[in-house]
C-alpha cells in the first residue's frame, strides 16, 4: 500500500511547515536583498506608503542641503574678496598718507603714485573675479 501526501497526515503536516518556511525564507531575503523591512506594497501598502513619502522628503530635504552648501560657498568666496579689498584699502591709505607727508620728495611721490595704481588695479580685478563668481 502507497503512501501520499494527501492521505499522509504528518506528510501534510510537514508540507504546511516548509511551505510557511520558505514564504518566511523569501521575506527574510527580500528585507536582506534591499535594506528595507517593507521592500514593496505587497508587504505592507500602508508602511510602503510612509514609508515612500519619508523617502521623498528626504530626497527633498538632500536637495535643500545641496542647494545651502552651495550658497555658504559663495558667501565665503565674497568674505574672503572683501576682506582682501578692505585690506587693499588700507594699504591705499597708508600710500596716500606717505604722500601727503611734506617732507617727501618727487621721486618718493611718483614711486608711492605708482604703488597706489597698482593697489587700484589689484583692487578692480579682485571685484571684477568677485562678480564672476558670485
Amino acid at each position: 500500500m502507497a503512501f501520499s501526501v494527501n492521505t499522509n497526515a504528518g506528510a501534510l503536516f510537514a508540507l504546511q511547515n516548509l511551505t510557511k518556511t520558505n514564504s518566511q525564507l523569501d521575506t527574510v531575503q527580500s528585507r536582506i536583498n534591499t535594506g528595507l523591512k517593507v521592500a514593496s506594497a505587497k508587504d505592507n501598502a500602508a508602511v510602503f506608503a510612509i514609508a515612500q513619502g519619508q523617502r521623498a522628503d528626504l530626497a527633498g530635504l538632500e536637495s535643500v542641503k545641496s542647494s545651502l552648501d552651495r550658497a555658504s560657498s559663495s558667501v565665503n568666496v565674497a568674505l574672503a574678496a572683501a576682506e582682501a579689498v578692505s585690506d587693499l584699502l588700507i594699504e591705499l591709505k597708508a600710500k596716500a598718507t606717505a604722500a601727503a607727508d611734506p617732507g617727501a620728495d618727487a621721486a618718493s611721490r611718483t614711486a608711492l603714485n605708482d604703488e597706489f595704481k597698482n593697489l587700484i588695479h589689484r583692487s578692480t580685478l579682485l571685484l571684477i573675479m568677485l562678480n564672476l563668481t558670485v
